[in-house]
């Protein structure tokens, strides 16, 4: 397994793994399947937040799409295409709320003492790190704790191009989902050409996850394969009624779900942010309502290059591959999340979905 994540890079720029499995979740199912990708994550239980990051020290193109109305963002203009910088060095996802975008200070200056970032003459830098957050301030019973910039550090410093660990951690630790405990997941899929595609998201909407009246995941039907077990519909679900089969859990400005989807193909900035937009569908198909007023969704593009994308039928299958990922990985958030005091997750809710 060692010697197959060393050659990991080679193969898949070499179209050498995609040939052997189209369509097929890369080695580890996860965003870290990109090469170059590096996930970190830093969360204190005890107040029921956290931070996720994820880093591209060689630099990507990035992109953002925002579609919540209740969005906290950081350098999100910078990623416009008419403006100057093309490559970033880290997307930071955090709770805390517009608070918890202090954490991305701990990042830049993780990328700082590297020496990565926008160079700006005579050896400096200015790091590009853009970032989102989510609502879970109190979840942990005091409202002035949350994540600080040593928060961002931390999970910095703790990236890895390994295993990514999903449920309660990170950005996830306090998310709701609805009725039901949210979290962080991810998924990725190999395409034709060498082209990988993954998603990391952190799942807190006012939305619902579930149909209200069958209990079963929107998007359960998305998953590759046995890549979510032996899941099905739950059994023995009472329908629900009224204003709760749509909103379930909406408190004005107290939800929303952030993600990255990622991908080793060459993308300008203008792609990049297609790329991103046609993500987001990815949330509608696994979260009902979504973009809601509550929301702040928010999801980010990084291309990090190394395989060229031939034409725009291409750069639209990778969007089509991006939204599917990202819902694979609300699914996996759910399925990974664990109860945390009155918010069950999805598993003890509807325990014969599940087994």
């Amino acid at each position: 397994m060692t010697m197959l994540r060393a050659l990991l890079p080679a193969l898949l720029l070499s179209g050498t793994l995609a040939a052997s499995a189209p369509g097929q979740p890369g080695p580890l199912n996860a965003i870290t399947d990109v090469p170059g990708v590096k996930v970190g994550q830093y969360e204190d239980p005890a107040i029921l937040s956290g931070t996720t990051v994820v880093l591209v020290e060689q630099g990507a193109v990035g992109g953002v799409d925002v579609r919540g109305s209740a969005p906290g963002t950081r350098e999100t203009d910078l990623l416009n295409p008419m403006n100057l910088v093309e490559k970033v060095q880290a997307i930071m996802l955090s709770g805390g709320s517009a608070y918890g975008l202090a954490a991305a200070d701990g990042v830049m200056r993780f990328l700082e003492e590297k020496g990565l970032g926008y160079p700006v003459g005579e050896g400096r830098v200015v790091p590009i790190v853009p970032a989102a957050i989510l609502f879970d301030l109190g979840r942990g019973g005091d409202w002035k704790k949350r994540p600080t910039a040593d928060f961002g550090y931390r999970a910095a410093q703790a990236a890895k191009d390994g295993p990514v660990a999903q449920g309660n951690v990170g950005a996830g630790t306090g998310a709701y989902a609805g009725a039901v405990k949210g979290g962080v997941g991810t998924a990725s899929i190999v395409l034709d050409g060498g082209v990988v595609v993954g998603a990391i998201v952190a799942v807190n909407p006012a939305g619902s996850v579930f149909d209200p009246q069958t209990g079963d995941l929107y998007g359960r039907s998305f998953g590759i394969g046995k890549e979510f077990g032996n899941l099905k519909a739950p059994t023995g679900v009472l329908p629900a009624s009224g204003l709760n089969t749509y909103v379930l859990n909406a408190q004005v400005g107290q939800n929303t779900t952030i993600g990255v989807i990622a991908t080793n193909a060459r993308l300008t900035k203008a792609q990049a942010q297609k790329i991103a937009q046609m993500t987001q569908d990815g949330l509608a198909r696994a979260i009902r309502p979504v973009h809601t007023m509550f929301d702040g969704d928010t999801v980010f593009a990084l291309g990090t290059g190394e395989v060229e994308v031939k034409d725009v039928g291409q750069l639209s299958a990778i969007g089509a591959a991006a939204a599917d990922v990202m819902t694979r990985a609300i699914v996996h958030a759910i399925l990974n999340a664990k109860t945390v005091g009155s918010q069950q997750s999805y598993c003890d809710k509807f325990p014969t979905a599940c087994r």
